[in-house]
């Protein structure tokens, strides 16, 4: 069978990123930056998922070493006017969560929350130890005023970079030194009586959320479009069914292989296929009366406003 070229069209789904903007009011807002990454705030205390803006090309991922690109990084933290941060997040440790997040830590004097593996390029990275918190599956810790807890996931099949990372990773390294480690579901409770659920990886631990809840979800659905019918109606059943969220967002859908200056793109039908992803996700939607759509890059977004 020939390999599908091209890519989907994102623009066949522009009437989907109608996530409202956050006004003044809002208790609690989000700002997607890309892949994984976004800021979630009160206006007083925030926290970063990922923190990944360096995006590097294809090539250099391929056959090169991998940096933080500092002027990058410097970019976008200017552009959102963020100085300061409570913590930054890795969901897991491929190089497109947690190549920039000590980077991110360092400059906004946030703590950065993990497991071991993302606790290592931490060190590795700068963030001096008393700076650094591992948790482990179950655990609940504070984080920018409300409460985190991290439940044990996995990463979508397959898993290119599998394994743990035991020793403190040190740039520029090849991209296999980003082993996977420890991927995460994540449930933020904030004061308000909001609730989020960021799984960023379209991977699952079956039952892991039995017993959780969650307002709002934002999925990541990179590679998903490749795997069987089944496996994407499990992933909605395990995330999205099982915190019981009425609006999903999707997330990890753009090419991260080109910076975040340049107008977003899907992912090549080589390394995903959207059509396929939203083809079933819309049937589910529908049928479980969930309200579906995508985030706009660096919008400040409040989805809790998204009507019923």
């Amino acid at each position: 069978m020939r390999a599908k070229l091209g890519r989907p069209d994102i623009n066949s789904y522009r009437n989907l990123f109608n996530v409202p903007r956050a006004s003044s009011a809002a208790d609690l807002t989000v700002t997607w930056l890309g892949v994984s990454t976004m800021l979630v705030s009160d206006g007083q205390d925030s926290f970063m998922i990922d923190g990944f803006f360096s995006r590097p090309g294809l090539l250099s991922v391929g056959l090169g070493k991998l940096a933080p690109n500092h002027d990058r990084i410097d970019a976008a933290l200017s552009r959102l006017e963020l100085r300061a941060l409570d913590a930054v997040i890795p969901v897991h440790s491929h190089y497109d969560h947690v190549m920039d997040s000590a980077e991110v830590a360092v400059r906004t004097n946030a703590l950065m929350i993990g497991g071991t593996s993302s606790a290592n390029v931490a060190l590795g990275g700068g963030v001096v130890g008393s700076r650094i918190i591992t948790v482990s599956d179950g655990e609940t810790t504070p984080v920018a005023g409300g409460q985190m807890t991290f439940i044990a996931s996995e990463h979508c099949p397959p898993d290119r970079y599998p394994g743990v990372i035991e020793q403190p990773v040190i740039p520029p390294v090849r991209t296999t030194a980003y082993r996977c480690g420890e991927a995460w579901s994540l449930i933020y409770k904030h004061p308000s009586g909001k609730s989020l659920l960021i799984q960023g990886s379209a991977g699952y631990r079956a039952g892991s959320l039995a017993g959780q809840q969650a307002d709002v979800a934002y999925i990541g659905i990179g590679q998903l479009g490749l795997m069987t019918p089944e496996y994407i109606a499990e992933y909605w059943q395990e995330t999205v069914l099982a915190v019981g969220a009425k609006r999903v967002i999707l997330t990890h859908w753009d090419d991260f292989f080109r910076g975040l200056d340049q107008p977003l793109r899907a992912l090549p039908f080589a390394g995903d296929d959207l059509n396929v992803t939203m083809a079933a996700f819309a049937k589910f939607a529908e049928r479980d009366g969930v309200t579906l759509h995508f985030p706009n890059v660096w919008q400040r977004e409040d989805p809790w406003a998204i009507a019923d």
